[in-house]
């Protein structure tokens, strides 16, 4: 009960915060206030609007929303997330391009579980559906799925992918963004030695953290000055009352949020200023750079304890996938069993979570795969988000992982197997390149 206490604690603080925003953003707003020449009163208003707005934004899962794609044929091809597969913890999910025959690249995006949901790679999708077909993996926030439901961990995640790739087939191109590199990558090793027709034809890693000793960032040291008892007495917490999952532990969002944004606190003061300032001066808008980065940012989802004393127990402290002595359902998963798919790994050159040489180090664990299967990039400007969205991503690493899906499929991406050619549709990502989301 201690701990479901402070689940609700945090719970209510957040709508309380998000009550207090709503006042002041209507008591300033009152046409009394404006035959009062004081720019109290629209400063007022215009802290409770950004204020509301940013605490009701962590407990609300983003809509996909994206647009449509225009083609030659002078029509526009609405797009639409189907669910198929849909498990108790994470569905995939194909976004369904509408009067499109299949393309000949497919790609599966694994997206992240660490406190965000899958839209995250919103952009990513959207700069893709271009020219794959295109399907994500789409986890569920914690505090929503029942306790009947049973646990979570790495190792199911693991087979999670596994399924997923055996139903999507052996022509799939696998892309996994920072933390479930490693698992994709013991995924595909566990196909490569029990059902080796349902490997995927590539692996692209981005981003993710296969060796973490290889070098060090802040998120290294906080995995080995911290214990696994003291992750249990302060991060993890029981779901309350108000939702489904109510008594199932987890890592709370808003705790890991509170965490995210400690890392940057006064890059992100500066930002909720500054927005006040842009909307007390009229200069703000609804869908601006600022509302559009932060209402994903602030979006954030339970994760279930279990998989993440575990993601911090085995992957960075005991380095299993590292050392190549991860066991999954007590099979253990050798990396050199990989000796078909072609790999690939991305880092960014100023990513300070997931820093260079983590991902990389992939290649030299795929003992039975020809060097002229794999391949390595460094995006020298990039920070750890700009490595899957954003200018960095558009411009230089999204060709060439279209490349070498090409390269090593045997389908060039200019034989299509549909006839509505699409046109490639700029989308510029809410971050920079060496902006950071937590992932």
């Amino acid at each position: 009960m201690r701990f479901m206490a402070a689940y609700d604690l945090m719970e209510s603080a957040r709508n309380a915060n998000a009550w207090l925003g709503a006042t002041a953003r209507t008591f300033g707003s009152f046409p009394a206030t404006a035959m009062v020449p004081h720019p109290m009163f629209r400063m007022m208003a215009a802290w409770g609007e950004v204020t509301e707005r940013t605490f009701n934004r962590m407990v609300v899962k983003p809509d996909w929303n994206i647009a449509a794609l225009p083609g030659q044929d002078g029509r526009d091809h609405t797009v639409t997330p189907v669910p198929v597969l849909e498990r108790p913890f994470g569905d995939l999910i194909r976004f369904d391009v509408q009067g499109r025959e299949p393309m000949a690249r497919r790609i599966l995006l694994v997206a992240p579980m660490s406190g965000h949901y899958a839209t995250l790679l919103r952009s990513t999708v959207t700069s893709l559906l271009p020219d794959a077909d295109v399907w994500i993996t789409d986890w569920h926030n914690a505090r929503d799925i029942p306790v009947s439901a049973g646990k979570f961990d790495i190792e199911d995640y693991t087979l999670y992918l596994v399924d997923f790739m055996k139903e999507l087939g052996p022509d799939l191109n696998v892309v996994a963004v920072c933390q479930p590199a490693p698992l994709a990558l013991a995924a595909t090793a566990l196909l490569a030695e029990e059902e080796p027709e349902a490997q995927p034809r590539t692996l692209t890693l981005i981003g993710g953290p296969i060796d973490p000793d290889a070098a060090a960032t802040d998120v290294t040291d906080f995995g080995r000055r911290v214990t696994m008892g003291q992750l249990e007495q302060s991060m993890l917490q029981r779901v309350g009352f108000q939702y489904p999952g109510v008594g199932r532990m987890v890592y709370p969002g808003l705790l890991q949020l509170a965490s995210f944004m400690s890392m940057n606190g006064e890059k992100h003061a500066t930002a909720m200023r500054d927005q006040i300032l842009a909307v007390a001066g009229g200069t703000a808008a609804d869908h601006d750079k600022h509302n559009r980065f932060y209402d994903e940012y602030l979006a954030v989802m339970d994760m279930t304890a279990e998989f993440y004393l575990s993601t911090v127990e085995r992957i960075f402290k005991g380095l299993e996938i590292a050392q190549n002595r991860f066991l999954v359902d007590g099979r253990q998963v050798d990396i050199g069993k990989i000796t078909s798919v072609a790999v690939k790994t991305v880092e960014g050159g100023k990513d300070d979570i997931t820093a260079p040489g983590q991902c990389v180090a992939a290649l030299e664990m795929l003992t039975g795969l020809p060097d002229d299967k794999k391949a390595s990039y460094v995006e020298p400007e990039a920070g750890h988000y700009g490595i899957f969205a954003g200018g960095s991503w558009r411009r230089n690493i999204r060709p060439l992982v279209l490349d070498f899906i090409d390269t090593n499929s045997g389908k060039p991406g200019s034989k299509r197997r549909g006839k509505p050619h699409l046109k490639t549709v700029k989308n510029d990502g809410p971050a920079d390149d060496t902006g950071r989301m937590a992932v």
